[in-house]
């Protein structure tokens, strides 16, 4: 009995061994050909959909009234008044109201924070510092009540990104549906977020010991970079002859296309200070960048315009971004971009109230910005800085099929969004928002 025990055991650990070997391998597998290129995963919907008699807001031009817009296998089939609509085509008749592209929130931690007071459901922040292996789209609750809540007011497409540390990891962009990550992914990594240590402005310091304290906060981030292009150098001379092997570490592995110009960093930075020594690093370590924040971003538009560096605009209903700054400096930021010719866009920098984008676009219309413009700003725009204007940000044949159906004016808070699809498929429009409405609006009365 005591052998047969024995052997049990032994059966046991060798049974352990080969699944976490296994699963080490699935890993390095599963890490891989994420590093190594960015993923875009196609749409799989079938079905044939027809939205005809709309006014079809396509981004590209001026409204198409009494337009036909037809869905095939999740694309766009074809946009005008003369579209033919096959036999078995499920249709809606949109007479009187409007369609547009989706909107796209590009600042958001959709599906990794649930409820703010309770640790267990955010899912923002790793240990330490340095951390651009993490990938958000492994972290994604696709159950979260948040999804719902921002679909069914248009929102059919975000960028979700972990937030902590000094590099935070890579972010992905999401449509809004689906049963797994995988399903919901449309692109990933998208790029690596990085907090940017901020330059100080105390007045009260000399130069000297502002610029001290300034290469203090830069070394850790300066040397984790040198690192990672050793580590590069490395992994490039792999298999040469007389070229020793070496671990395979996947932080440094996930830094190769960002280094190699293959991704950007998305770089967290508000005053023009921190946007313009932003910009300087990223010149001298030859990456790729796009400015998330940008509160004093007017005040280096110039400079921003000649880099070609672009703008993810954190929300619009901010507090003004210094003590001197005039009341409506936040509303007005959008604007001056637009006038000195920078490409941005406006994100919500939230999950609970991603809902809310595009009040935060209509703010930023009310203070200057044309109205066209914004609503570039959270359809064409954000497709743009991403990369991924070819699929999403305008109503155009061959495009994926992410669009809404409203009752008017998506920027007016008394529009109803009558129907959303994303990636061709009609979703179910409720949440638990409308669900709660509901069942409060029938309660008895006295």
């Amino acid at each position: 009995m005591r052998g047969m025990r024995k052997l049990v055991g032994v059966g046991l650990w060798v049974l352990i061994a080969i699944v976490a070997f296994a699963g080490e391998k699935a890993l390095s597998g599963a890490l891989s050909p994420v590093y190594s290129a960015s993923l875009e995963r196609p749409v799989k919907t079938r079905g044939v959909y027809a939205i005809r008699n709309a006014t079809v807001h396509t981004m590209r031009g001026a409204p198409v009234e009494g337009a036909t817009v037809l869905i095939k296998d999740g694309r766009i089939e074809a946009v005008g008044r003369n579209v033919s609509i096959p036999r078995g085509a499920q249709v809606y008749d949109a007479k009187g109201q409007h369609l547009y592209p989706g909107l796209i929130d590009a600042s958001t931690t959709l599906g990794l924070t649930e409820i703010g007071s309770i640790a267990a459901t955010i899912d923002t922040t790793e240990t330490g510092s340095f951390n651009p292996n993490v990938r958000a789209e492994i972290a994604i609750n696709p159950d979260s009540e948040l999804i719902p809540v921002a679909r069914v007011n248009g929102i059919t497409t975000v960028l979700t990104a972990p937030t902590g540390g000094i590099l935070s990891g890579m972010g992905c962009v999401m449509n809004l549906d689906g049963w797994t990550w995988e399903e919901m992914v449309i692109k990933t990594p998208i790029g690596l977020f990085v907090n940017f240590p901020a330059p100080s402005g105390d007045a009260s310091q000399s130069a000297e010991a502002r610029r001290r304290d300034w290469e203090a906060r830069m070394r850790p981030l300066k040397e984790f970079f040198e690192n990672a292009r050793r580590y590069m150098r490395a992994h490039e001379a792999r298999g040469q002859a007389g070229v020793p092997a070496h671990e395979r570490d996947p932080r440094f592995e996930a830094m190769i296309p960002i280094l190699k110009g293959e991704l950007p960093c998305f770089v967290r930075a508000s005053t023009a200070l921190a946007i313009q020594a932003a910009v300087r690093w990223a010149e001298e370590e030859k990456v790729r960048i796009v400015i998330v924040g940008g509160a004093e971003s007017p005040k280096v538009a110039d400079l921003l315009r000649e880099k070609g560096v672009p703008v993810i605009l954190e929300g619009v209903h901010n507090m003004p971004a210094s003590e001197d700054s005039p009341y409506d400096q936040p509303f007005t930021v959008a604007k001056q971009l637009h006038e000195k010719g920078v490409l941005f866009c406006i994100g919500s920098r939230d999950a609970s109230n991603v809902r809310n984008l595009p009040y935060h676009v209509a703010t930023a219309v009310a203070y200057g910005l044309p109205y066209e413009e914004g609503l570039k700003a959270i359809t064409l725009y954000p497709a743009r800085i991403l990369g991924l204007e070819h699929r999403l940000g305008t109503i155009e044949p061959g495009k994926d099929a992410n669009l809404m159906l409203t009752t008017g004016d998506p920027l007016d808070i008394r529009t109803q969004v009558v129907q959303v699809w994303i990636g061709g498929r009609p979703i179910e429009m409720t949440s638990k928002h409308i669900r709660l409405y509901e069942r409060y609006r029938k309660r008895p009365k006295e």
